[in-house]
């Protein structure tokens, strides 16, 4: 819920910031004053590794996931806007810490929800580079295992954290009424109770100008 509440305002208040920049050619349509696409909605689909860290240890995980987000132009250089994503490393990402005396920790993460505001530079009217900071809330599992492999404490629970990050943009097809982009990103997430999350993704997605 919190991540939702985020993320709605986040985006409000990046399209009433943004809405002055935005020029009207003849047709009564929205551009930017050099002709870039990265402005209007956007849904994306990401794919990419996910690393989860926590007491000490770490394990690597393929991992999917979603973004939606709204980018405005600030001039003719600048790109602002803010995104809601979804992050899940298929049945979910696992380390185990061992105690002593048998016992050990096996802390296991699930899905994750971001709210994340992003700003970027336009190298071209086409590449974007950005770097982007928010809220995440992610699930996970901590379970306390004895010597015959029972469990001795079991704990389900969200966490909440932040996230910071960056990559780049290209759009492929500007000209497009519906613009098709790809990028790249490394997002690192950190959660309060002494866990992360790494995330190195590739997505592709559509605009709606």
């Amino acid at each position: 819920m919190k991540a939702k509440m985020f993320t709605l305002a986040a985006l409000a208040a990046a399209a009433g910031f943004a809405q002055p920049a935005f020029a009207q050619d003849t047709n009564g349509t929205e551009v930017a004053p050099n002709g870039t696409s990265f402005r209007g909605v956007r849904i994306e689909g990401n794919v990419g590794g996910d690393r989860f860290q926590s007491e000490g240890n770490h394990n690597h995980k393929f991992g999917f996931g979603g973004t939606v987000g709204f980018d405005g132009t600030l001039g003719e250089r600048f790109v602002i806007g803010a995104e809601g994503s979804f992050w899940k490393p298929g049945s979910g990402n696992e380390n185990s810490s061992d105690l002593g005396g048998g016992l050990r920790i096996d802390h296991k993460a699930f899905e994750e929800w971001g709210a994340a505001v992003r700003a970027g530079y336009l190298v071209s009217p086409q590449f974007l580079v950005f770097g982007k900071a928010g809220y995440v809330n992610g699930e996970q599992r901590k379970r306390l295992v004895g010597p015959a492999g029972e469990t001795l404490v079991y704990d389900h629970y969200r966490a909440d954290g932040y996230q910071v990050g960056g990559g780049t943009e290209y759009t492929l097809t500007p000209n497009s009424s519906v613009p098709v982009y790809v990028n790249a990103q490394y997002v690192y997430s950190n959660y309060h109770g002494n866990s992360g999350r790494q995330r190195l993704m590739a997505g592709v997605g559509v605009r709606f100008k």
